[in-house]
């Protein structure tokens, strides 16, 4: 038999590696012909994760491939506490998150380095090299120079290994928020030279010469350990392997076509014996088996992520266990069907068997050599041969040249997870008029924290306090919808909805979306969008493209902004959606007039600064409306307006607005503002000066302004301008 005659000569040149190398691959033929065992290959791992136990066996790797890893260090999780919350009525909160550092150990031989790492099937580090989650990560690619970790070394102390030979990687303080605040199961892409020239260089490890064992095909490998001889079996059933001699001694030689002429056997002997073959000194045999074929094909395929793939042979309509090579090599799908097809094709020429003796023995000839038989067309491969008292008995079995046709196949449907590059924050903070929820006395104030298009898994916010940074709490993953004006949006007073207007808009991230609302939500408070320092809605959205939005519908100065509505705004003003994505700040805490907040998210490297925008408009009191000068028969002026109440957004026809404050209270200046000449305090919404003030004015401040403000329980609203003192006659 071929496995006796390969160990025997394997074991007489090499010794008893190369014993074990021939009987393999021998055993190998005889499988082709008279059967093989239901297991194939090693087991395919197509969900393992990262172990510790002790005996794991790390593999060595070749090319590139996906490996979980073996922990081999790490450290007790590390808890942090952080107190957030609290604004709007909400209360406060305690957040525990824990980080932990671990090593995990990749390849028992060098490496060139790691790329993705998955955790929990979701990307953890992309190819450009981020860590999707706080932590830090050291990559110790095994050389003989390699250095121990610094923080194993801290930990273990003198006596920490380099593990010098072994590639492992080193994370520290690794956050663990997105897994469940425990450590996740982890998968690497490790690069590790080529894989084509896996058999030679295993070979030249072992001393073992070889001669065009090149697998092109494969582009990585994993191979957990064990002989050489497991190794090269589950390589020759993809790609064929002869065990030759070389100079006395044991090489591997990939079958291919012979350089040169092939030899011709001489014509057969025939001997009056008829225990091999028959007595003209051949005998051809045909032995059909094909349900010994492989059916199918399982490796690791690169466009799935370097999860199993399966490739079945043509007319398999079923895999069955039994008839799957299970292979631990990257291959693309239409090399895996290449391969499968040509073993197929091999193992139906294979069980075409032919014995032959010869009278003498050619020296060029040997197990594993390319012959041609005279009389018989193809050519023909030695599997054995016996030396008997009158010459030469020789095994041989069909050759089949490897085939280079290219095959059409399909890795199917797989889902990779998004690898998106980390974003920085973006930070606004703003008060605004009280919404008439809660009390009425607390500001509304609000920090919108977003981010451009990317990922981004929300940021820390901290309160400005000289040159420290106070914790405030946590943003959360959600951004707020934020943008600018692409164009400038004119003037408006506000009275009316703007069927017509149009506000064009770009948010920072492109994957925001905008809704629209009908008139009756608007009137509910729907789309509110803070322009400035404007607060208008919006009813249409229509979406341009590449994060641009066309709103038409406008209806503007609302909550008191109507000031901010007659001035208009330009281009790039800041645009901010008022709705639940934003951070509501707690009621106690200190900003200050100028104040702002600070946000740090993973991929800031400085804390981003806003300063707070509309500070104490909150508790401003909305400025008086309607405003209305009458003289009598006298010369007397009668001044009346119309009073407002923070909270009170929507018209109420022929209704009061409530009083907000603790009382209803104006100041009537004459003058600027600012500086004014004259002040009046009145209760009610009018005040009436006779004819004489009226002249005396007329005389001290001719045709000086005439305005009224609101006087609330905290501030002061923005002037209502009347009328000018009349001219003196």
């Amino acid at each position: 038999m071929a496995t006796l005659v390969l160990g025997a000569v394997g074991t007489l040149v090499g010794g008893p590696l190369g014993g074990a190398i021939g009987a393999t691959l021998g055993r190998s033929l005889d499988s082709m012909i008279i059967g093989t065992p239901r297991r194939e290959g090693p087991r395919l791992k197509e969900l393992a994760v990262s172990t510790s136990s002790y005996g794991q066996p790390i593999p060595a790797l070749y090319g590139t491939v996906r490996v979980p890893g073996t922990v081999i260090w790490a450290t007790d999780l590390a808890e942090r506490r952080e107190t957030g919350g609290g604004g709007k009525g909400k209360p406060k909160t305690t957040t525990y998150s824990y980080s932990v550092s671990l090593a995990v150990a990749l390849s028992s031989r060098p490496i060139d380095g790691v790329g993705r790492i998955w955790a929990d099937g979701n990307l953890l580090r992309g190819r450009a090299g981020d860590l999707k989650t706080a932590g830090t990560l050291r990559t110790y690619t095994g050389h003989s120079d390699q250095r121990p970790d610094p923080l194993m070394a801290a930990d273990i102390g003198p006596h920490c290994p380099a593990h010098r030979g072994c590639a492992y990687v080193v994370f520290e303080d690794l956050a663990l928020e997105d897994f469940g605040n425990r450590i996740p199961a982890l998968s690497f892409e490790v690069f590790a030279g080529s894989a084509s020239q896996i058999v030679a260089e295993i070979a030249r490890d072992q001393g073992i010469a070889s001669h065009d064992v090149t697998f092109p095909e494969l582009s990585g490998f994993v191979y957990e350990g064990g002989d050489l001889a497991g190794l090269l079996t589950l390589v020759d059933r993809l790609r064929p392997l002869n065990a030759v001699t070389s100079d006395g001694r044991i090489a591997l030689d990939g079958v291919g076509l012979p350089a040169g002429d092939i030899a011709i056997l001489s014509q057969p002997s025939a001997w009056d014996q008829g225990d091999f073959g028959r007595e003209e000194g051949m005998a051809l045999t045909r032995r059909p088996l094909p349900d010994r074929a492989p059916s199918a094909l399982r490796y690791y395929d690169p466009s799935r992520d370097y999860q199993p793939g399966l490739q079945r042979a043509e007319g398999a309509a079923t895999a069955s266990p039994g008839r799957v090579i299970e292979f631990p090599g990257v291959l693309t799908a239409a090399a895996a069907q290449g391969l499968l097809a040509q073993a197929s094709r091999r193992i139906h020429y294979r069980s075409e068997a032919l014995a032959w003796r010869m009278g003498e023995l050619d020296p060029r000839l040997g197990p594993g050599s390319i012959v041609r038989a005279p009389g018989l067309s193809g050519l023909w491969r030695i599997t054995g041969w016996e030396w008997r008292e009158r010459g030469i008995e020789l095994e041989l079995i069909r050759y089949v040249p490897q085939s280079v046709a290219a095959q059409v196949a399909d890795s199917g449907t797989a889902w990779s997870p998004p690898d998106r590059i980390a974003v920085g924050s973006s930070l606004r903070v703003f008060e605004l008029p009280w919404d008439g929820s809660g009390a009425g006395g607390s500001p509304q104030r609000f920090a919108a924290v977003g981010a451009p298009t990317g990922r981004w898994s929300g940021a820390s916010l901290y309160r400005l306090d000289g040159s420290a940074l106070a914790p405030v709490g946590q943003s959360g993953p959600t951004r707020a919808v934020g943008g600018s004006l692409l164009e400038e949006l004119g003037p408006s007073q506000g009275l009316r909805f703007e069927s017509v207007a149009v506000a064009r808009i770009v948010l920072e991230d492109e994957d925001s979306e905008l809704e629209t609302a009908t008139v009756d939500a608007i009137a509910r408070g729907a789309n509110r969008l803070l322009v400035g320092n404007e607060i208008a809605q919006f009813a249409h959205a229509e979406p341009e493209g590449h994060g641009r939005w066309r709103l038409t519908g406008l209806l503007r100065g609302r909550g008191g902004t109507e000031v901010e509505a007659l001035a208009g705004h330009m281009p790039g003003t800041p645009v901010t959606l008022i709705d639940d994505r934003l951070f509501a700040l707690p009621a106690d805490l200190i900003l200050g007039i100028g104040g702002g907040l600070a946000a740090m998210g993973l991929a800031d490297e400085e804390p981003v600064v806003a300063a707070l925008e509309n500070g104490g408009r909150t508790r401003r009191p909305l400025f008086p409306v309607h405003p209305g000068a009458e003289t009598d028969g006298t010369g007397g002026l009668t001044l009346s307006w119309t009073r407002r109440a923070r909270g009170g957004w929507r018209w109420l026809d022929e209704v009061e607005q409530p009083l907000v404050e603790q009382e209803e209270a104006y100041e009537v200046g004459l003058g600027t503002p600012h500086a004014p000449d004259r002040l009046w305090a009145v209760s009610e919404p009018h005040m009436q000066l006779n004819s004489a003030e009226i002249s005396a004015l007329a005389s001290l401040y001719p045709d000086a302004p005439l305005w009224v403000r609101q006087k609330g329980s905290f501030a002061l609203s923005t002037p209502l301008h009347l009328t000018n003192v009349p001219a003196r006659a």
